[in-house]
């Protein structure tokens, strides 16, 4: 007869053990291990797996590296350039998307608009488990989509969403949201470790076996990373994390992991009234400045992904009032804010420790990488001694400890996006100047911080 087996499982890393114990030996972690319980083990071990029809007793078939096709993955577009950027250019059969985002951020209502646009030509279902039927068509109908195509379903227990979708065979499926799906073996309530691992894994094998693409709608924390075992992001194809205030219309689509694409790719959205509309140049609409440009303000090129982006980037210096300054950074690490400080006054001669300094990336952009270095302590100086910068100036670099401006990657690219925008001076690296002049902008190359003070003066 079948046997049913407990492990426990670490909610930290994804370790699994046979027996509870207070601290994971593997991460460290202490009481992060909680219960699973496993499927009935077969007593005969030619009993096959009747999970999925077609699926069960297969043999896989052998084959070298030689001999597997290496053309491209079929993919199809979602409906929305930004969505199909962020995920390396369409939905891939087969896969399994993560998205979250925080409550009120639009996950909803951009895989509603994703599906119905779907829908109009290969089967589509769409699963939701935290809202009713009547909700999600009362938002279709407010958002003006087309909706006799869409398949739709109120379920949360995944033996019954794998059983219907079996009969439907749709090409995507959307969950809404993991977190509220439950297995029946599992004897744990839905959103603990144990459900959110056993089911992710359950449709992530459908998924993999019927060459269905699967969306999956995650929570997030209080600290904005997804909810749930680390395991979750390790068992699918990509995770991205739909990212936005409440007080502002723009939200932003980050990848940070993606099996068919590249890491990081940023997609940009507009949240309207009817829905979320894609913005296909980003720069112009971080770029809203005043005609008459304030102290401590100049604008930076990034690099999200495969594209430049231009992101406006403010400091603002002031007396402080109390024994410690204050050092706050939005949009930017703020370890990395104090690291910079401590360079501008060693290597530049500058010195703010007696002063507050606050920094801000306009628009809600978060800014991941090292060639923000230089903007930011310009924009620092700039508030600092109270004089304005150009309004055509752009700058990018990375600031090393020893005061050493380095080089940073896509330099070309940058500029270029720059010059395209109408900027017309640009403070960089010397590691990279371009051999040849770009039409319409000029271009200071620095090796030292102190060369970048003294081109600002």
């Amino acid at each position: 007869m079948a046997k049913s087996k407990t492990a426990y499982v670490c909610s930290e890393c994804g370790a699994d053990f046979t027996k509870w114990q207070g601290q994971c030996s593997e991460c460290g972690s202490w009481n992060s291990l909680s219960e699973v319980r496993l499927g009935p083990t077969p007593a005969n071990r030619t009993e096959k797996f009747s999970g999925y029809a077609g699926a069960a007793g297969v043999v896989p078939e052998l084959q070298t590296l030689a001999e597997i096709d290496l053309e491209a993955l079929p993919r199809f577009s979602s409906g929305a350039g930004e969505f199909d950027r962020v995920l390396g250019g369409g939905l891939v059969p087969g896969s399994v998307v993560l998205i979250g985002g925080n409550p009120g951020a639009g996950k909803s209502t951009l895989l509603l608009q994703t599906m119905c646009f779907l829908a109009s030509d290969r089967e589509s279902l769409y699963c939701t488990g935290e809202e009713s039927l009547q909700q999600v068509a009362m938002r279709a109908r407010r958002l003006g989509l087309p909706t006799d195509k869409l398949k739709m379903l109120s379920e949360t227990s995944v033996e019954s969403l794998v059983a219907t979708a079996q009969k439907l065979q749709p090409k995507v499926m959307v969950v809404d949201s993991i977190q509220v799906m439950h297995m029946a073996d599992i004897q744990s309530a839905p959103g603990s470790v144990s459900q959110v691992r056993e089911s992710a894994a359950y449709l992530t094998r459908f998924a993999k076996q019927t060459g269905t693409v699967l969306i999956l709608v995650g929570h997030v924390t209080k600290d904005g990373s997804l909810a749930g075992p680390k395991v979750l992001e390790h068992m699918i194809d990509c995770s991205i994390l739909l990212e936005g205030t409440h007080d502002s219309r723009f939200r932003t689509l980050r990848g940070s992991k993606n099996r068919f694409g590249a890491v990081n790719e940023l997609g940009v959205f507009a949240m309207t009234e009817q829905g979320l509309k894609e913005v296909s140049n980003p720069s112009a609409i971080f770029l809203q400045r005043a005609d008459e440009i304030a102290a401590g303000s100049v604008v930076m090129v990034v690099w999200e992904g495969t594209r430049p982006l231009l992101v406006e980037v403010q400091a603002l210096v002031d007396d402080s009032h109390q024994g410690n300054p204050r050092r706050v950074a939005v949009g930017l690490d703020q370890n990395r804010l104090n690291m910079l400080l401590a360079v501008l006054h060693r290597h530049g001669g500058v010195l703010i420790g007696d002063q507050d300094v606050f920094i801000n990336v306009v628009g809600g952009v978060r800014v991941m990488e090292t060639s923000a270095d230089l903007a930011l302590l310009l924009a620092v100086v700039s508030s600092f001694r109270n004089r304005p910068l150009g309004h055509d100036l752009m700058v990018f670099g990375e600031v090393g400890l020893s005061g050493e401006i380095r080089p940073v990657p896509s330099g070309q690219e940058r500029l270029r996006e720059a010059a395209k925008h109408g900027f017309k001076t640009a403070i960089m690296p010397a590691g990279n100047a371009p051999r040849e002049a770009i039409p319409g902008i000029k271009v200071i190359a620095v090796k030292t911080l102190q060369e970048a003070l003294s081109a600002i003066d």
